[in-house]
């Protein structure tokens, strides 16, 4: 056997074995994996079906771009079906089987504070998009978690005004989903309009996750024999769309003015324009922001997302797009995936996106913001857009220093709950 092909033997088996190995990593060089959590399925899966569209977008346009740190990013997800316990399943296989260096998703805050529990453990940051409770970066935060979107408190300061201005002094009536997000929700707007008596205010609550149409007529009767001035739904998803629609086929929107708390556009056009009519809610993003204040990013996000999907993209889609890109800026900044690092670098920055210039509390990991209170179109309007997806029209914006909730209240809300006061 001659040297020159023993040469080539030698170099075969080292090619082989090189092959081996890295079909047996379950990464492939040059890849960083994110996890997806999100509802694909349940209650919120419209707001899901846009945080998994916009985040195609921005994983296309962030490795078109050479990636984060030269890492062309991959995405594993999970449908959460808004579900808890099956969350906890979900952030773990994310992080122990797809090898995710950050988890992030929404739209239950209830999931939420359930993943959240498991990244802190295992040291990777988490992102929620749509988590509107108090809670996730209230009593329940955690050093490796960040909310892009507001608060429920932040949401309630948005509308406060337009209540204070039109029914100071009027009877309200609250149906409220029975988890964390819907019991905080109530309890800041309660607070921030004025409508904390419970004897005059009065409230019923609705199953979640499983709530029935039964379920929402039952309540919605209920109201209808109170008679308030104001009916505040603190329902999310297609929970809020079918009490919207049941609302209306009793005749109840002639007799009160409806209030969504937390609003969407997938929400808005799941009760569909007539249904909608009137209706009042906020924000933190909706489509039309970019274009009433002129910032020229979120006007390309919205033509980008519209261009590739035809329809416009909602609060939702605005999160998780904007997630991807912080994530991305902060990994850079700091010049490493490591978790520690990551975290340095995101407490306390400003970043300018989609909207006017957002910030990273450093004490809570809040994205405080402009929050928005809107009011729903008359269908004829909703109905000349393209997309027929023109619902809202902005009747306040309230800055994020106004909104968000003070030092002094987010630490004595933390010394109520038996937490540390610093995360």
């Amino acid at each position: 056997m001659n040297r020159k092909w023993l040469n080539r033997l030698s170099g075969a088996v080292v090619a082989g074995c090189l092959f081996t190995l890295m079909q047996a990593l379950p990464v492939s060089a040059g890849t960083v994996t994110v996890g997806l959590n999100y509802p694909k399925t349940g209650p919120y899966s419209v707001q899901g079906l846009d945080q998994w569209r916009a985040t195609e977008l921005a994983v296309e346009e962030i490795n078109a771009a050479g990636g984060i740190m030269g890492e062309q990013i991959k995405v594993a997800w999970r449908d959460s079906m808004s579900k808890a316990d099956l969350s906890t399943t979900n952030a773990t296989e994310l992080i122990d089987k797809e090898g995710a260096k950050m988890v992030f998703g929404g739209s239950s805050s209830g999931v939420a504070v359930a993943v959240a529990k498991v990244c802190n453990a295992k040291n990777v940051p988490f992102f929620g998009t749509l988590t509107y409770s108090t809670d996730t970066t209230g009593k329940d935060g955690l050093k490796t978690t960040f909310r892009e979107c507001y608060d429920a408190y932040m949401g309630a300061n948005a509308i406060a005004d337009y209540l204070k201005k039109n029914f100071t002094g009027k009877k309200y009536f609250y149906i409220t989903a029975d988890y964390t997000w819907g019991w905080t929700t109530e309890a800041s707007v309660r607070k921030l309009s004025g409508t904390e008596d419970t004897t005059v205010h009065k409230m019923t609550k609705t199953p979640f996750p499983g709530a029935s149409e039964a379920d929402f007529k039952k309540a919605l009767s209920l109201a209808k024999i109170v008679k308030p001035d104001v009916l505040v739904l603190v329902l999310f998803g297609k929970d809020m769309a079918t009490a919207v629609r049941i609302a209306t086929s009793m005749g109840m929107k002639g007799d009160m003015q409806i209030v969504v708390p937390n609003l969407t556009l997938g929400m808005a056009e799941s009760g569909g324009a007539k249904v909608m009519e009137g209706v009042v809610g906020a924000l933190p993003w909706a489509w039309p922001v970019p274009y009433k204040y002129n910032y020229p990013r979120g006007k390309a996000f919205v033509e980008k997302f519209a261009a590739k999907y035809g329809r416009y993209p909602s609060t939702s889609g605005a999160s998780a797009y904007t997630i991807l890109y912080e994530y991305k800026s902060a990994v850079e900044r700091a010049k490493s995936f490591d978790t520690a690092a990551v975290v340095k670098a995101l407490e306390g920055h400003e970043y300018t996106l989609l909207k006017d210039k957002q910030v990273w509390r450093a004490f809570d990991h809040q994205s405080v913001q402009t929050v928005y209170a809107v009011r729903c179109k008359p269908q004829a309007e909703v109905l000349k857009d393209k997309y027929k997806l023109d619902y809202f029209e902005i009747i306040n914006a309230v800055s994020g220093d106004k909104a968000a909730i003070s030092l002094a209240d987010w630490q004595a809300e933390r010394k109520a709950a038996g937490k540390p006061e610093h995360l």
